[in-house]
């Protein structure tokens, strides 16, 4: 199930009748109060929230999914008519998979919804090869979805999940943003390299000192230090 969170009627019901057409299962809802209603029914597989809402907008909105333990590891995609560079950072700040502005085109659209499910479910397809990635006093348990550095368990929305696991399985190795942006969004594109920046720079702030292990190879990329 995917919910399609947007005032606008027309797009919601364009939407919904595209992501039904292409053999995907999804519910229109209006805003913020609709939305929790619908948590409170049935988690979904992904949600696609508009930016500008009536009441409670979709960044506000957004960050108390992520701060719920409930619904902080499903996946959003942000749609706004908004396009700014600072628009963007803040949405990717506060714990979206990804943003498409408008106006988009539906089979854009469909693209980003199948590049993030697929790797959700790879993931859940993986549980049996599920193994423990440990760098320096980061400890990541991928079968239990968890991490710790040290005592303290850390939350980490998927995709910032996603990027430790990726740097911690190719620890030493430089990942080029590219070949990070095709690895954990399905797509290379340097226009976006932002987008991986951006998130780097949440995943470090949430390790704590430990964030300093994953150091910025500058013009290239990221890797995942060998030394604490």
């Amino acid at each position: 199930m995917i919910y399609c969170v947007e005032d606008d009627a027309g797009i919601r019901e364009l939407v919904v009748y595209t992501l039904q057409n292409t053999g995907m299962e999804a519910r229109g809802l209006e805003d913020g109060e609709a939305l929790y209603a619908a948590l409170r029914e049935k988690k979904p597989q992904l949600i696609l929230l508009d930016i500008m809402l009536p009441g409670e907008d979709g960044i506000s909105i957004l960050r108390r999914l992520r701060e719920t333990q409930e619904t902080a590891d499903i996946p959003v995609i942000l749609l706004t008519a908004k396009n700014t560079e600072y628009d963007k950072v803040v949405g990717l700040d506060s714990g979206a998979d990804d943003y498409v502005a408008k106006p988009f085109g539906m089979m854009e659209l469909v693209a980003r919804i199948r590049a993030v499910l697929r790797r959700t479910h790879t993931e859940a397809d993986s549980g049996e090869q599920a193994r423990l990635l440990v760098a320096g006093t980061i400890c990541v348990d991928e079968r239990a979805h968890s991490v710790f550095v040290g005592e303290r368990e850390v939350q980490l929305t998927l995709k910032e999940y996603q990027l430790l696991c990726l740097l911690m399985k190719n620890r030493g190795a430089v990942l080029t943003r590219d070949v990070l942006l095709e690895n954990i969004w399905g797509y290379g594109n340097e226009s976006e390299t932002r987008t991986v920046d951006v998130h780097i720079r949440t995943l470090r702030q949430k390790l704590g000192t430990a964030g300093s292990m994953i150091e910025t190879v500058r013009g290239v990329g990221y890797r995942m230090g060998e030394h604490t």
